[in-house]
This record gives C-alpha cells, sequence and structure tokens, in this order.
C-alpha cells in the first residue's frame, strides 16, 4: 500500500533562464583564469559553473506544502487551525502585497520571478504575524488545499 500525496506540494524551483546566468558566471570564471593555462580555465568553467548552480538551486529548493493538518511553507510549519482567510493574488495585487502593502511583520515566502500569490491570515492570538504571503504557480490550487484541510480540521 502506497503512502497517499499530501493534498498539495509545490515546489519553488528557480527559472531556466537563471541555469544559462549560472553558464555564464562559469564562462567569467574561465577568463578570468585564461592567463593561467588550459587546466586553470577548465576548472574556472566547471568550479564556477558548479558553484552558480549549488546557489541557484539552493535557493530554488523552497517548498509549499499543505500535510497534516499544517501549512508547510519554506522553514514554516503553521497548523490551518491558526489560519484565516486565504486571498488568492493576481500578479498585480502580488506585486502590491510584497512591496507597498507589505507588513514587516509578516511571514513572506517571496519569489519575484514567480508573478502570482496567495495570502493567507494568521489568526492565532499568540503569533503577532498577521498573515503569510506565498509565491505560488498554483494559487488556486494551494487557496483549495488550504480550505480542504480547515474544513476536515
Amino acid at each position: 500500500m502506497q503512502p497517499s500525496a499530501p493534498p498539495y506540494e509545490e515546489r519553488l524551483t528557480a527559472p531556466r533562464s537563471w541555469w544559462l546566468i549560472c553558464l555564464m558566471v562559469g564562462v567569467s570564471m574561465a577568463l578570468i583564469l585564461l592567463p593561467f593555462g588550459t587546466l586553470p580555465l577548465l576548472g574556472g568553467l566547471v568550479g564556477g559553473t558548479a558553484a552558480a548552480a549549488v546557489v541557484a538551486s539552493s535557493y530554488g529548493s523552497a517548498r509549499i506544502r499543505v500535510v497534516a493538518g499544517s501549512l508547510i511553507a519554506g522553514d514554516a510549519r503553521i497548523p490551518v487551525s491558526a489560519l484565516g482567510e486565504c486571498h488568492v493574488l493576481d500578479p498585480e495585487e502580488a506585486r502590491a502585497w510584497r512591496t507597498v502593502k507589505a507588513d514587516g511583520r509578516a511571514f513572506m515566502l517571496l519569489r519575484a520571478y514567480v508573478p502570482t500569490a496567495v495570502r493567507v491570515e494568521i489568526t492565532d492570538p499568540a503569533d503577532p504575524t498577521p498573515y503569510a504571503y506565498l509565491s505560488t504557480r498554483d494559487p488556486e490550487g494551494l487557496a483549495a488545499a488550504l480550505e480542504t484541510a480547515r474544513a476536515s480540521a
């Protein structure tokens, strides 16, 4: 018997263009090491590309999951009983909520390369965090999973 999949799971991976930038960082390192010979040039190409790829991959490894009565977003784990209303944000509203409307106390799992987001109110009176802003490529799916989890909790 297979374990059931979580109702919602998403990984906010880095965009494809960032991998081209990683290659360009490697080429830049190779050009810097060009005066030292062919072997250092190749080492700079491989090492620079690998280092840039590790940075891009780690930044793009943020996950959002709704599982076991909790919203897990990055390092945060919030029980669905502490969540209030969920607002789906289109690209224009998402931009506003991550800039001029943003509250410094809010939890923000923000990726500027993801245009849409969800804003979830946090209703726990012991928590000073007013809301969680979560960049997501599927805001309707995340909102539906949160509503389903809150209804079954």
